[in-house]
């Protein structure tokens, strides 16, 4: 079974690779063939010429680990306060943040276009927003809608909700503060693994944002948006050689 699963894991990552190699009159033709008749490097070469892949992949490096680390920190923050912290209207905050998941996360580009458009101080602005394009022409744009996500909180708060109430009253009894009891004690038993791996993937794969922020600043391009413009090039050429 684990070798049937590798099969079918490995074979159409196999197909990705090989594909590549092809040119455009082999792209989608009948009766399918696994290996390329000619290894053909014009496609990596047109995506050399095309796109800068090093900004590319620079940029999505640095959106991805930004917002991957930011989502971490104040995930965390966030959770252990609503879940062992008492102060009032706590369960109205936690509410609050289970609001938030219920909308699309496109739902809000608009509105976060707008105050990076209009940013005080940054891209030309002057202090009330105005005459600039702000914080969407650096790398700032690409990552400040999702570096507090309501379901990160959520699932931090949820964890250690589970975490034992005596355990922590112990320690404040010994005089351990909250920052070194989050620190020490709450954040090393937590091991957000899932949290991280969701988190990365949906940096590094965004792209409606990312196409958004690309049309202002082209040097703003992540890789994903990248790989789109790659994918119209090459079926234009696939249609042009089908014409001739």
């Amino acid at each position: 079974m684990v070798a049937t699963g590798a099969v079918l894991t490995v074979v159409p990552l196999l197909d990705m690779l090989l594909t590549s190699f092809k040119g455009p009159s082999e792209f989608g033709k009948l009766p399918f063939r696994f290996l390329p008749q000619a290894f053909d490097l014009s496609n990596y070469r047109t995506a050399l010429h095309q796109l800068n892949l090093p900004l590319l992949f620079r940029n999505s490096v640095v959106a991805t680990v930004v917002i991957t680390g930011s989502t971490l920190v104040t995930s965390a923050l966030a959770g252990y306060a609503l879940a062992k912290l008492r102060f009032p209207g706590r369960e109205l905050v936690s509410r609050l943040v289970l609001s938030t998941m219920m909308f699309p996360a496109f739902l809000f580009f608009v509105p976060h276009f707008l105050i990076l458009v209009h940013w005080p101080g940054t891209g030309g602005n002057d202090l009330l927003g105005r005459g600039g394009a702000g914080l969407t022409v650096s790398i700032a744009a690409l990552v400040m809608p999702f570096l507090v996500p309501g379901f990160g909180i959520f699932l931090m708060r949820q964890f250690m909700l589970s975490l034992p109430d005596d355990m922590l009253e112990a320690a404040r009894l010994d005089g351990v503060g909250e920052f070194t009891l989050w620190w020490r004690i709450v954040l090393p038993q937590t091991k957000p693994v899932t949290l991280t791996l969701l988190t990365f993937v949906n940096a590094w794969n965004e792209y409606i944002w990312a196409l958004l922020v690309s049309t202002v600043n082209p040097r703003l391009m992540p890789l994903p948006v990248g790989i789109q413009m790659l994918q119209k090039h090459y079926l234009r050429g696939v249609l042009l050689s089908g014409l001739k």
